[in-house]
């Protein structure tokens, strides 16, 4: 019968770093760099490392992390700000966000702001007292003056999607939203032969939507068309603003042979307006959407959208912000998120 050692019978009061450290038969600051991720300056090898994480499953050790903040001054969590976590746009965002995060042994507070200032505003008031190691936002009201005064007060590490910001302390992970839709614009025009095209966006003051009509304008303008000012309509992201943008885009008369819009919950429900008042799609009018979300690929006919990686986008974020964490002196991080046209069944 195999004897049963001896840390092990510690457990029942809990593993110790040293218990660790001894089964791994390593040093007490061995185990601590690997678990902690410090001084990177010290080479560890593989197979240390891979010993002290079998040691740690094998005590069944945790770390404790509130003894550990107090002595490093971190609290090994991170808060996200995103605007609307029932869009499943964002969910793979959040997903690269948390994959990152568990590499770094960091544990993540969510929270959403529904598209409401005040909501981003009470986040930054929330997290200046209730001090975290970092942020990442998916601002949507906030303007770069806002952000940089959130650094001013907190200086905490932040890391925002979307915005074009020149603050050396703000990395940014910028959508390529502009040339994504004019390319798709231009697609429209000299592939799929459409002259008349409408736009479905949101307000001017809700980002993405100025950049993404500023594309779909310039593509129009380089193949010498024009727009009807009724074929522009706005709604507010959802999958119902979309399907009321198709009623009054049919109440208006002369329909658009396409309309381009701005993200895939409202292209989604114009689809279903225009099919609800007895029009064919892509027959009587053809959508094409923005993001590439599950759902594209369920509503029929199937959604023609403008794709990003979303995951992609949340691991960006996710290591801009680690990164500027571990050295805050690093230049700000600039990373662009391609684009492409996945073309399906709607336009």
């Amino acid at each position: 019968m195999v004897k049963e050692p001896d840390i092990l019978k510690k457990q029942r009061k809990s593993a110790t770093m040293r218990d660790v450290a001894k089964l791994a038969g390593v040093s007490q600051p061995t185990v601590s760099r690997v678990l902690n991720q410090t001084n990177t300056t010290i080479s560890i090898s593989d197979e240390t490392r891979s010993k002290v994480m079998a040691a740690v499953e094998e005590a069944n050790y945790s770390p404790n992390v509130l003894a550990r903040g107090l002595r490093t001054q971190q609290t090994q969590m991170i808060a996200v700000l995103i605007a609307d976590i029932s869009n499943s746009f964002y969910h793979p965002i959040v997903r690269g966000i948390q994959d990152v995060a568990s590499e770094y042994g960091y544990d993540v507070m969510i929270a959403n702001s529904d598209h409401v200032h005040s909501n981003e505003i009470h986040f930054c008031e929330a997290v200046s007292r209730r001090p975290v190691d970092g942020v990442i936002m998916v601002p949507i009201h906030l303007t770069t003056q806002d952000l940089g005064d959130f650094i001013s007060r907190t200086n905490t590490p932040l890391a925002v999607l979307g915005l074009h910001i020149d603050h050396p302390q703000i990395d940014v992970v910028f959508m390529q939203d502009e040339k994504a839709v004019y390319d798709a614009t231009r697609w429209l025009v000299e592939e799929r032969q459409h002259r008349s095209i409408g736009f479905i966006g949101v307000p001017d003051d809700l980002p993405p939507g100025p950049r993404r009509f500023r594309g779909f304008m310039r593509a129009l303008n380089d193949v010498g068309l024009g727009i009807q000012q009724k074929h522009i309509v706005t709604g507010d992201f959802s999958l119902e603003s979309g399907r009321q943008a198709a009623y009054e885009l049919i109440e208006a008369g002369d329909l658009p042979s396409v309309v381009v819009v701005l993200n895939d919950l409202m292209a989604i429900g114009a689809i279903l307006g225009f099919q609800e008042r007895g029009y064919q799609v892509p027959d009587d009018i053809a959508v094409i959407g923005f993001d590439d979300i599950p759902e594209a690929q369920i509503v029929r006919p199937t959604l023609t959208t403008i794709a990003q990686d979303s995951t992609d986008i949340g691991r960006k974020l996710a290591t801009c912000l680690f990164q500027r964490i571990e050295d805050p002196t690093l230049p700000q991080c600039w990373l662009e998120s391609p684009a492409r046209i996945i073309k399906r069944g709607s336009a």
